[in-house]
Order: structure tokens, then C-alpha cells, then sequence
């Protein structure tokens, strides 16, 4: 740290209140030893050239104001960021002002994790950090850069899906009951996301014209989902409260926000192993895809931003390749027999013979 000779020039490189700063100042060292001597006297009086003054927030206390004015406000996946990746970074970050976490930090972190969960749940919690430094320099708590910048995610086995097959359908709904097998019925012939499903009202449905019209995805974009006759008929058996426009409620009028012990119960008695709730949405896809039905379809259905997204399931319609290609063939009873004589005049012909 100090003076550095680096392409021919002379720089300053250091740090100051836990940030790294690195200064062109040209080809003479005699200049450059001036600007360092400088730049250490204005450190010691814990100044930054511009005398400008770092905001001291620490990570805790951000991290619950990120939570009560972004997630709560903007109803982005308010639960689950409430749950165990904002818990995970506090108890790691705790302590630390914004300013001081490095991507070392954030590595050391990847490190603990790694021991604990899969790559996905590691990768999961590192994009919540991500998007809470970016919240912070926006919100003007943190003048960064985002030490996320240096950081890589963990590759992830986006090809490993899990599905149920027609039967596993058909023996899931015939053992539950009530609003969870109404809910499953939902999330297996929709694609509908858990979130999406529990925070259903009764004005997203519109049974004239039988679809569900979401104004909240995770995407932002509104979207629009056709029901088939087992979603309607679901939706229509569930009893409405006298005071709750939600659908999925519990007695107060309140909607449904924890399923998962019901939910694994119902896997348990059919004797289904190894399977999230979200793994419905997988089915719904997965099963589209090997009815024919194409990508481009089943990622609007699912509501992808990024087709590519959709593309982890192209590889189960094993003669998808096959089927585009025949497309393309006319019809049998389309093609009419051409003949010399149908081609050339009676004239051409007997120039031919001559």
C-alpha cells in the first residue's frame, strides 16, 4: 500500500474507513510521493480528500429496515426474507458497518455456509446480500461499491428436477382433504407459485372466462393464467369467509401462510419422498412438456422472465426435435403427383422426343 509504479505511470493505492482506493497520479514520483504524504495526513485526521464523511450503519440495523421498507412495503417474498437467509446474514454480518464488509468477508461466509446447505441455498442467501448493498447505496446508507462485484456464486445442478408422475398426481389428491387438496389442485394444474396461491382473491378469479389474473409475481409483470375444470371446481368448493377477500384463510379471515407440516403429512400417507411444494410447479411444467406442448407456451404459463429459465425441461420431451422437424412436412392428401405431362405442354413434348 502506498506509491506504486504500474503501465507506466505512478499510482496511489490504499485504504481508508475500510474501503480501497486507487489514484492515477502520472509518470513523476516526485509528485506522487507529494499526494501520498497528503493523503496520509488527511487519514489521520480521519478526512477523504473531499473531507467527506462515512455514514457508520451497521448491518443489523439496515438489514430490519430493508425488511419493514422494502420487503413488507413491495410484498416481495416478505415471509421467506424474514425467515432463515436475512436471519443467516445477521448472525454473520453482525457487528460489521456496511462500509467494512469485504469480499473476503462475504467469502468467509460462503465458506461457513457450503457446510451446511446446498450451493442453491448458499447462492439464494448470497443474492439477498447482493440486493440489500444495492437497497443501501440507493437509499444512500452505503456509498459502496457493492463487494458483491468480486464475489462468484456457486454452480448450481440446474438440471435436477424433481416431478410427480400422472399417477402420484392422482394418488396425492385422492388422500387429501379440504383447502390443501384444493391448494395442490391449484399449484399442479396452474404452475402457480406457493405465494401466489395463498395470497389468492376471490376478485383474481374471474370464472366467466375461467382464468386467474395475478397483479403481484415475482417478476413484477402481471400475468394471466387459464384454469382448467379441476382448478375451477377446486376454487369453487372452497367456502368463502363473511369477512376476507382471500380465498386460502384461516378463521380470522387472515390468509394461509404456513402449509408445510399439512402438506408433508399428505406426501407421507402416499408415501412420497424427497419433494418441496415448489416441486409442484416442476410437475406442472414437466408434464406439459411431455404432452407436446411447447417451451415457448409453458414459459409464459409459468411466467419466466427469461426463456432460458424454461429451457431445464425441454430435454424430458425426448422427440421434441423430432416433431419440429415433421412439422414441416405437407399433408399426404395435400400433395398432387406431378408427371412430365403435367409439367410441359403436349408442343414441349415433342421437342423433347425429336
Amino acid at each position: 500500500m502506498g506509491v506504486i509504479f504500474k503501465r507506466q505511470s505512478w499510482w496511489l493505492d490504499y485504504r481508508s474507513n475500510g474501503r480501497r482506493y486507487r489514484q492515477k497520479v502520472g509518470p513523476s514520483k516526485a509528485l506522487a510521493d507529494n499526494a501520498w504524504a497528503k493523503v496520509r495526513t488527511e487519514i489521520a485526521e480521519n478526512k477523504f480528500l473531499d473531507i467527506r464523511k462515512v455514514k457508520q450503519v451497521r448491518f443489523e440495523e439496515f438489514a430490519d429496515k430493508y425488511l419493514e421498507m422494502h420487503c413488507k412495503i413491495n410484498h416481495r417474498a416478505y415471509e421467506r426474507a424474514s425467515g432463515g437467509q436475512l436471519k443467516m446474514l445477521k448472525k454473520f454480518f453482525s457487528g460489521k458497518l456496511l462500509h467494512e464488509i469485504t469480499p473476503l468477508d462475504i467469502e468467509k461466509f460462503k465458506g461457513v455456509r457450503i457446510k451446511e446447505v446446498s450451493p442453491a441455498t448458499v447462492n439464494r442467501g448470497l443474492a439477498r446480500l447482493k440486493a440489500m448493498l444495492n437497497m443501501a447505496i440507493r437509499w444512500k446508507d452505503f456509498d459502496g461499491p457493492n463487494p458483491m462485484k468480486e464475489v462468484r456464486l456457486f454452480k448450481e445442478d440446474n438440471h435436477k428436477l424433481r416431478y410427480l408422475e400422472t399417477y402420484e398426481i392422482d394418488e396425492l389428491l385422492s388422500v387429501s382433504k379440504g383447502n390443501i387438496k384444493a391448494i395442490i389442485t391449484v399449484a399442479v394444474y396452474t404452475g402457480m407459485r406457493r405465494s401466489e396461491i395463498l395470497n389468492l382473491t376471490w376478485r383474481d378469479v374471474d370464472f366467466k372466462n375461467n382464468n386467474i389474473e395475478l397483479l403481484q409475481t415475482k417478476s413484477g409483470k402481471k400475468r394471466i393464467i387459464p384454469m382448467n375444470r379441476m382448478v375451477a371446481d377446486a376454487l369453487i368448493g372452497i367456502k368463502k369467509h363473511p369477512k376476507s377477500a382471500y380465498i386460502f384463510h384461516k378463521r380470522d379471515g387472515q390468509p394461509l401462510k404456513d402449509i408445510r407440516s399439512i402438506f408433508f403429512l399428505v406426501l407421507k400417507k402416499v408415501g412420497i419422498k424427497d419433494f418441496r411444494f415448489h416441486d409442484l410447479r416442476h410437475t406442472f411444467a414437466s408434464q406439459l412438456v411431455m404432452k407436446g406442448v411447447d417451451i415457448f407456451t409453458v414459459s409464459q404459463l409459468l411466467g419466466h422472465a427469461d426463456i432460458k429459465t424454461t429451457l431445464i425441461y425441454s430435454h424430458l420431451s425426448k422427440d421434441h426435435k423430432q416433431r419440429a422437424v415433421d412439422s414441416l412436412l405437407p399433408k399426404v392428401d395435400a400433395i398432387r403427383t406431378l408427371t412430365p405431362e403435367s409439367i410441359i405442354g403436349p408442343a414441349e413434348q415433342e421437342l423433347l422426343t425429336v
